[in-house]
């Protein structure tokens, strides 16, 4: 059993598929070790198990839509592109969406995962109550509204405090978006027109191989409802309106991609990249992902460019995000609002492996923080450093997991110092 990309070999091939929550506490209950199993598109250990697996991919519904309190409860194993296209014909939308609507909403959760906007949280940040099975069996429900602290430490959990079996999720109005790509900016634009180029529409993306001194393409989600819609010139800060639609690796073909060119569509439709129904980036590839401050972004997005001759050969693309500042506190925007670099590399682990090191040290200056579900070398202790209240997650992990029953390599390697 292996990962999306393929580059995981599981540890065991014991996965259970339980039907229902009472499913789920018998079996956490009954077993000495196991681990939440979402849509495996993960590029590290996080989710592996050398014991138990227990995959949610059964308990995919839609539970609850309460238009008083704007809000969804799911069970954790609904797929973003399964949620989506329900809310949008009910009328309601989430604010953001994942380059990729694959992905499942507990995995998402767990990791911090997200997509753009200076003013969009990552995916978590929309999460307003947990239903949660903890090592003993027992349910737990835990809500922004009532839990305050514990709630901010348990939403981000990395898959160590249980099974997210339910999330309750923000909705808001559905809403209709434009997409548009230009291409080859200036790389000298960055340092003068970084936040005017973000903040150009609801939701933008950079794409670069780092081999030039211009980005490649820039994505630019539009909200209709918003009132100023953008405005499309033949030039934006140096780049060129592209005359057809693009993919962000450039010699693949741009079906798998959303409509682009302006073409009117549904929030759920023009958030992602890819489409539900195609295969989303590379599909063979390797992914890694480092968070810096918004205030460092220029100076850290520079500080890998000057590696571009030496990254750029075992590179399919780099994408640059923005990620609004949140409470939760394993997230990497915990009380800052970032810039994520983010690297789609060919699938060659010995050539990655020795590049990582060097571009966490040229981002150590800016406090990069690793994405939880991607590649990184960071050992425990440079974690410790960037995440003020890992303290407190490891005395959340002993209230709900005394005897580390969800804990596995990963959490006892990045999480831990022993």
């Amino acid at each position: 059993m292996k990962n999306w990309a393929g580059n995981i070999v599981f540890s065991t091939e014991n996965v259970y598929y339980p039907t229902s929550l009472e499913e789920v506490q018998g079996l956490v209950k009954k077993l000495d070790k196991v681990k939440g199993l979402g849509s495996r598109h993960c590029f590290n250990r996080i989710a592996d198990s050398k014991y138990n697996f227990l995959s949610l991919k059964e308990l995919n519904k839609v539970v609850a839509l309460d238009a008083t309190t704007q809000t969804v409860t799911v069970e954790g194993g609904i797929k973003y592109g399964e949620l989506s296209p329900y809310l949008h014909a009910k009328g309601y939308a989430l604010a953001n969406l994942a380059s990729l609507p694959h992905i499942s909403v507990a995995g998402s959760v767990i990791t911090a995962t997200h997509g753009s906007g200076v003013k969009n949280g990552n995916l978590a940040t929309a999460v307003s109550a947990l239903e949660i099975v903890t090592a003993d069996g027992d349910v737990h429900i835990l809500s922004r509204e009532t839990d305050g602290g514990s709630f901010n430490g348990a939403v981000v959990s990395l898959g160590a405090l249980g099974i997210i079996t339910k999330v309750t999720l923000d909705i808001e109005p559905t809403f209709m978006m434009r997409q548009y790509v230009y291409e080859k900016l200036p790389l000298s634009q960055l340092q003068e027109h970084f936040r005017n180029i973000m903040a150009s529409g609801y939701s933008v993306s950079l794409f670069t191989d780092w081999a030039s001194d211009y980005i490649n393409e820039v994505w630019i989600k539009n909200r209709l409802d918003e009132g100023v819609n953008f405005e499309v010139l033949p030039d934006f800060y140096g780049a060129t309106a592209a005359i057809r639609n693009m993919h962000p690796i450039p010699e693949l073909p741009s079906e798998n991609c959303t409509e682009q060119m302006g073409v009117p569509g549904s929030w759920h439709e023009r958030l992602p990249h890819f489409k539900m129904g195609f295969t989303p980036s590379s599909g063979t590839e390797l992914q890694s992902e480092y968070f810096v401050s918004s205030n460092n972004a220029v100076d850290a997005i520079l500080a890998v460019a000057r590696l571009g001759k030496l990254i750029s050969p075992y590179l399919l693309t780099s994408e640059i995000r923005t990620i609004n500042a949140d409470n939760l506190w394993m997230s990497p925007c915990y009380k800052q609002s970032c810039v994520a670099i983010h690297f789609t590399w060919k699938q060659d682990w010995p050539a990655v492996s020795q590049l990582l090191p060097i571009i966490e040290k040229e981002l150590s200056p800016y406090n990069a923080r690793p994405h939880w579900g991607k590649l990184f070398t960071m050992p425990a202790k440079v974690l410790e450093t960037r995440y003020e209240r890992l303290p407190d997650f490891k005395k959340l992990m002993a209230q709900y997991d005394p005897q580390g029953k969800f804990r596995n390599d990963f959490i006892n390697s990045t999480i831990f110092s022993n």
